[in-house]
């Protein structure tokens, strides 16, 4: 009954969802570019071929997907994919990443007409979902229209898993939907059992296989001979908040070791212009990457407000506060500064990926801070101590380095529905092809 409710009431609201989406592209928060596809309209021609749809939140999500679609698409060399995601910068990600045989659309938002028309020019044979993204209107359809649904990465917070014990009318024919859902962890699994799906399997957190992130050796290079010896450390994938904090911790650790070069990168650029401000008002002295500024001698802080390079900077500094967890976001992958060589430092708000910080924390390769303090502490620390700094990165490099079989376990539990329609290379390597 609730998910009825639900369709009617959002039937009536294209109107209103048009304006909001409007308001949102003149923010900077949808792509005026290709505002139409929020509306289901299709950016691009459907290939003539098999079609996998992977729906991804964000950029964290797409990030994760990267390693599986490189895979699928190397053993199954009749498949394309649509990936789908709902912010822009999730989107100009994937736009310089995606492989041939693949492509980028903005999700339609959660209305039936939209959905419709989305549905009825892509036609998937089978959809991923990632993570927790449920959008009630888009799964049912998709199930009504006989396209088997896969949750991949499955994972509910604490908060998502406590507002939908509320609705159970709504929350159980969602996952229902779903043919399986493959989550993180065992206690990820739990949640959607109880709340409501049909089969449920735990394969592991699916980050943790991603491939490192890219790094331009020339950009590398160049920026190296600019800071030549220079004490530094990242803290990257910043949320508002923690750019002050790692203003502060700049100041204190600056004054023990002299010529400090503090190196932030936003989770969101466009936050740059704010974030510029805020560091000029304390008496730093900024370079903006965006603005094509070079890093002198003179420069406190060098502000990446660029999309993309993140791999860059973690190969750069060698210490690196990975954001979102000094703050209540979840934090991000401490795996993806692990693999570039970066003892990791991050906060205690770590839902998002808390199995792969513990198994870091175990080894010994990160630390966690509480506060601004605690950070500059932990960096001081590993700036004065190359050996400690050294090994923290290298037991982060062979804990990051475990997460391969995750991605062939999702790729086993894929391949009943993936066989059906895009057979594997019949000409692979035999090993390979079972794992597919």
């Amino acid at each position: 009954m609730l998910p009825l409710l639900y369709r009617a009431a959002t039937w009536l609201l294209a109107p209103l969802a048009i304006v909001y989406l409007k308001r949102r592209r003149k923010q900077g928060k949808e792509d005026a570019r290709r505002f139409r596809e929020r509306q289901g309209v299709p950016g691009a021609a459907r290939p003539r071929a098999a079609l996998l749809w992977i729906h991804a939140a964000s950029v964290g999500e797409a990030t994760a997907m990267l390693a599986l679609i490189e895979r699928l698409l190397q053993a199954r060399p009749t498949l394309e994919i649509l990936v789908t995601t709902g912010t822009v910068t999730s989107a100009r990600l994937l736009e310089s990443r995606l492989p041939a045989r693949a492509r980028h659309q903005f999700v339609p938002a959660d209305l039936p007409r939209w959905i419709a028309r989305f549905l009825d020019h892509w036609r998937p044979d089978l959809a991923l979902w990632v993570e927790s993204e449920l959008w009630p209107n888009l799964i049912l359809a998709t199930h009504a229209r006989g396209v088997p649904l896969v949750l991949v990465n499955g994972r509910l917070s604490t908060s998502s898993y406590a507002r939908w014990r509320w609705w159970p009318g709504m929350i159980g024919p969602v996952l229902r939907a779903f043919s399986v859902c493959l989550a993180q962890d065992e206690e990820q699994a739990r949640r959607f059992r109880e709340l409501g799906a049909r089969e449920v399997g735990m394969v592991g957190d699916l980050k943790a296989a991603a491939a490192a992130l890219p790094v331009d050796r020339p950009q590398l290079e160049q920026l190296a001979r600019r800071i030549k010896e220079r004490p530094l450390w990242v803290a990257a994938s910043t949320h508002a908040g923690e750019e002050d904090i790692a203003a502060r911790v700049h100041r204190h650790v600056a004054a023990s070791h002299p010529g400090l070069l503090t190196i932030i990168v936003p989770r969101h650029p466009a936050r740059g212009d704010a974030i510029h401000v805020m560091l000029t008002e304390r008496g730093l002295r900024v370079a903006r990457r965006r603005c094509g500024e070079p890093i002198t001698d003179q420069t406190d802080v060098y502000l990446a407000d660029t999309m993309g390079e993140l791999g860059l900077f973690y190969s750069l500094a060698g210490i690196a506060f990975v954001g979102g967890s000094l703050v209540a976001k979840g934090g991000h992958n401490p795996f993806e500064a692990a693999r570039l060589d970066c003892a990791v430092l991050h906060g205690p708000h770590i839902g998002n990926c808390a199995r792969m910080a513990a198994e870091l924390a175990v080894a010994g390769a990160a630390e966690t801070v509480s506060d601004a303090d605690g950070l500059a502490r932990a960096v001081s620390a590993l700036l004065g101590d190359w050996c400690l700094r050294a090994e923290r990165a290298a037991a982060g490099r062979r804990v990051a380095a475990t997460g391969s079989d995750i991605l062939d376990a999702v790729l086993m539990r894929l391949a009943p529905w993936l066989d059906r329609f895009a057979p594997p290379e019949v000409h692979a390597d035999p090993v390979r092809r079972l794992r597919a």
